[in-house]
């Protein structure tokens, strides 16, 4: 199994790019909506190998953790390796096992965008499994702090408005916690970037 590939990126797409090593281009699924990935630039991505009759997929992580995740995730019912990977493409590590030891689904939905049914799924096939791996303190992103009432709605709003879920509620948690729903709304229109 190839569990770390290290090369250049030569093609970028939607969740897929292709890392030369040596000559040969491997086309590794992995979630570029971050924009981690740019092509020219070297990268090492821990990854997992998937055999099957008609095909031999490669999913890489730049983060150790993620694939971890990817592999707790292969493990709930009815979950494969794309619908693992677009669980990712969703939500970072943090927010799955904060919601996971938490048994939080409701926070996992509304700051994703992953259905609801999904996360409760999620969090009760996982829990237990996470915390060996992981502690609540270890999982909390450097952005990720308790919301406001108002900061949740806004969230909410943002996201109905069409905005992605993570990229909502990073430009709510960069304004005033303080302010009121309308009012952290409209300033993060005036940032955020047209969906």
């Amino acid at each position: 199994m190839i569990r770390s590939l290290e090369g250049t990126v030569s093609f970028l797409g939607e969740n897929n790019v292709v890392v030369v090593v040596y000559g040969v281009g491997y086309l590794v699924y992995t979630p570029t909506a971050r924009g981690q990935f740019v092509p020219g630039e070297t990268v090492f991505l821990h990854t997992y190998q998937v055999v099957r009759e008609t095909a031999l997929d490669l999913y890489g992580f730049l983060d150790k953790d993620e694939l971890t995740f990817f592999e707790l995730l292969l493990d709930v019912p009815k979950i494969g390796p794309k619908s693992a990977l677009q669980i990712l493409c969703q939500a970072d590590v943090f927010l799955l096992g904060t919601a996971i030891m938490e048994q939080d689904p409701e926070h996992l939905s509304k700051m994703s965008g992953i259905g609801k049914k999904t996360a409760s799924n999620l969090v009760s096939h996982l829990a237990g499994k996470v915390d060996n791996l992981f502690t609540v303190d270890s999982l909390k992103h450097p952005t990720q702090t308790q919301l406001s009432e108002a900061q949740t709605d806004a969230i909410d709003a943002l996201i109905t408005l069409g905005y992605d879920p993570r990229e909502a509620r990073t430009y709510v948690l960069k304004e005033d916690k303080n302010e009121d729903t309308k009012t952290l709304v409209q300033a993060v229109l005036k940032h955020i970037p047209i969906p």
